[in-house]
C-alpha cells in the first residue's frame, strides 16, 4: 500500500507542487490583508485541497495521454506507466478521483458560488494542456496559463472578484513558468522534432528558444516590480525582487545551447527556491507592514 502511494506521488511529481501553490497562498495573503476579507481557516484549507487535487489530476492525465511518447523517449522511458510500475487503469481511476475531489473541495468556499461554477472549466483547461504539444509550438504558455490560474483562483475564492494584484501575480507566473518550461523542453528538441511534436526548441532551435525564455523572464521581473508597486508592498518584498532577478540570471547561466546537462538543476532547484522564496518574503513583508 505504502509503495503504491509512493508510486502515485512520484508519477505526479508531487514535489513540483511548489511551483504554483506558493503563488496561490501569496495571492490569498494579499486578499486577507484587506479589511473586508479577514483570514479564515476554511478558505486556507479549501485552497490547499483544490491546488493539490487539481494539479494531481492534471499530472496523472498527462502521464496517461503521453504514455506512448514517454515509452519511446529514452529520457522518460522509466516513468511509472511505461515502466509498468502503475497500470493505465490505476492512473485513470486516480485521475477521476482527484478530479471529483477538486470539484468537491470548491464547496468549502460557499456561499461564494464562483469556485464551484468555474471548477469544471478550470479542470478542463488544466487537462487540455496534455494535448498542446500535438498542435502548437506555444504549448509552454498553455502550461504557464494553467499555473497562472492559481493566484487568480485563490483571489476569486476569497473575494469573488478579479482585481489588479492577482492579475499582476498571474502575469509573474505566466511568464516565469513559460520561460522555464522552454528551458526544460530543450532536452527533448530532437525527439519532439522527429515525432512531429511541437515546442519552441523543436521549431526554432535551442539557441533561439533560450533567448525567448530569457525575454519571458525579463517580463517576469517587470511584472514583479509592478506587483510590488501597485499592491503597496514594502522593502522586504523589494529584496525578494532582487533575489528573484539574480536567480533567474543564474538559471540562464546554467543552461547553454551546447550544454544542457544542468537543465534539471535549473528547472527544479532554482525555481523551487524562487517560488518558496517569494512566498516567504511576501509573507514577511505583510507581517512587517502590520507591525510597523
Amino acid at each position: 500500500m505504502i509503495k503504491s502511494i509512493r508510486h502515485f506521488l512520484e508519477m505526479i511529481r508531487f514535489s513540483h507542487t511548489v511551483f504554483a501553490l506558493p503563488f496561490a497562498l501569496l495571492s490569498a495573503a494579499l486578499a486577507w490583508r484587506l479589511p473586508d476579507s479577514p483570514f479564515e481557516w476554511r478558505e486556507l484549507g479549501g485552497i490547499l485541497l483544490c491546488m493539490v487535487f487539481a494539479r494531481s489530476a492534471a499530472m496523472s492525465f498527462n502521464r496517461i495521454v503521453d504514455r506512448r511518447f514517454d515509452a519511446e523517449n529514452p529520457r522518460t522511458a522509466k516513468r511509472h506507466i511505461p515502466a509498468g510500475l502503475l497500470s493505465v487503469t490505476a492512473a485513470v481511476i486516480f485521475t477521476l478521483l482527484c478530479s471529483a475531489a477538486f470539484v468537491a473541495s470548491t464547496l468549502m468556499f460557499l456561499p461564494n458560488p464562483w469556485p464551484l461554477r468555474l471548477s469544471v472549466p478550470v479542470l478542463a483547461f488544466l487537462l487540455g494542456y496534455s494535448y498542446a504539444k500535438r498542435f502548437t509550438n506555444w504549448c509552454h504558455y498553455w502550461l504557464s496559463a494553467a499555473l497562472m490560474l492559481a493566484p487568480l483562483a485563490a483571489w476569486i475564492a476569497i473575494r469573488g472578484t478579479v482585481e489588479l494584484p492577482p492579475v499582476l501575480l498571474a502575469a509573474v507566473v505566466f511568464f516565469w513558468v513559460g520561460g522555464f518550461d522552454i528551458l526544460y523542453a530543450c532536452q527533448d528538441a530532437e525527439y519532439d522534432r522527429g515525432k512531429g511534436l511541437h515546442s519552441l526548441p523543436a521549431r526554432w532551435g535551442i539557441a533561439t528558444a533560450l533567448r525567448m525564455a530569457a525575454v519571458s523572464h525579463l517580463i517576469t521581473v517587470a511584472a514583479l516590480f509592478a506587483l510590488w508597486h501597485f499592491a503597496g508592498l514594502g522593502p522586504v518584498f523589494f529584496v525578494g525582487l532582487l533575489f528573484v532577478t539574480t536567480l533567474l540570471a543564474y538559471e540562464h547561466w546554467l543552461v547553454r545551447p551546447d550544454d544542457l546537462s544542468r537543465v534539471n538543476a535549473a528547472f527544479f532547484q532554482v525555481n523551487a527556491v524562487i517560488s518558496l522564496g517569494l512566498l516567504g518574503l511576501g509573507l514577511a513583508d505583510l507581517w512587517w507592514t502590520n507591525v510597523r
